[in-house]
């Protein structure tokens, strides 16, 4: 009895250690199966999100007769279309305003969001949580409500088919948002750095333009990719005050010349012009995408 006691005693160490083997590759396989099957499921959300854009670029390429055809790969290569883009449909002139309104943008947006921002989180005067939460409380009103207002205004002020109403409105700000994102980052910098360059002789904005600004900017690059991406893209605001076809943006001359061509015959052309106006924010989406994401965290963790 004892000697069986003693293997008993013996063996259920073994045993449990080999339980707890089995355990530990069961729960590996079982990780391993999960992790696959979610790259799995998000291979094919990805080639499913990915394929109207992958067929837009290769219809760019086509010739009239693989549209007429319904081919995904063309049969023959060809550049012709960018070619017209640029030379029969003009599209270099709406390039080049779409261009001047994004240049001002990008530098307006942050400029004037920061020192928004600046005064908000650095500076200490009357009423200023009263003024922040006005600030803040514009994000609740939807853009169709001042749409209408925004536009007699402009009216009345003669801007209408005139790059003002896309640029001017860029000087204050640019949006609520920015500047949140901005005072939430400056917020989270030390005051002593404040105190020290008053200590040196520097004013207000000595210290903006000289400390403040240097130190933010990973989210100021976030705020003006922001601003390229909103300027680049807008489609609405270029519709209603620009009305000559010589002061069109890129989006709204895509969609004009949808209308005016809604047949097969020019459906290679729209592809390009599709390519065109998506090609740009996704370049510049992927040179600074790091950059973005680590502005943004980095204004979370501050704020």
């Amino acid at each position: 009895m004892e000697n069986n006691a003693k293997l008993l005693s013996a063996i259920d160490p073994i045993a449990e250690k080999a339980r707890r083997r089995k355990k530990r590759k069961e729960s590996k396989a079982r990780h391993v199966a999960i992790t696959v099957t979610c790259y799995l499921v998000l291979t094919l959300v990805a080639v499913f999100l990915v394929f109207p854009f992958f067929l837009m670029v290769m219809r760019s390429f086509m010739n009239i007769n693989d549209i007429y055809n319904v081919r995904i790969i063309p049969t023959q290569w060809t550049f012709d279309n960018y070619i017209k883009l640029f030379t029969e449909n003009n599209y270099l002139l709406y390039f080049w305003n779409t261009l001047k309104i994004v240049l001002f943008n990008i530098i307006a947006v942050p400029l004037s969001a920061s020192l928004c921002a600046f005064s908000f989180a650095r500076l200490r005067w009357k009423g200023k949580k009263i003024v922040f939460g006005c600030v803040l409380a514009t994000l609740m009103i939807p853009g169709t409500v001042t749409q209408v207002p925004l536009y007699v205004m402009f009216s009345k002020l003669g801007w209408l088919n005139t790059m003002l109403p896309l640029t001017i409105p860029a000087l204050f700000g640019g949006g609520a948002i920015n500047i949140f994102l901005l005072r939430q980052f400056m917020r989270g910098l030390p005051k002593e750095i404040d105190e020290a360059a008053k200590i040196d002789g520097a004013n207000t904005f000595q210290i903006y333009f000289r400390i403040i600004m240097p130190l933010c900017k990973p989210i100021l690059l976030y705020v003006a990719v922001g601003a390229f991406a909103s300027s680049w893209t807008d489609f609405y605001s270029p519709l209603i005050y620009l009305n000559e076809s010589s002061s069109y943006t890129l989006a709204v001359a895509i969609y004009q010349d949808a209308l005016q061509n809604s047949n097969l015959n020019t459906a290679n052309l729209k592809m390009a012009a599709g390519v065109f106006m998506s090609i740009v924010p996704a370049i510049v989406f992927f040179l600074y995408q790091r950059k973005l994401i680590d502005g943004l965290t980095l204004g979370a963790v501050k704020g």
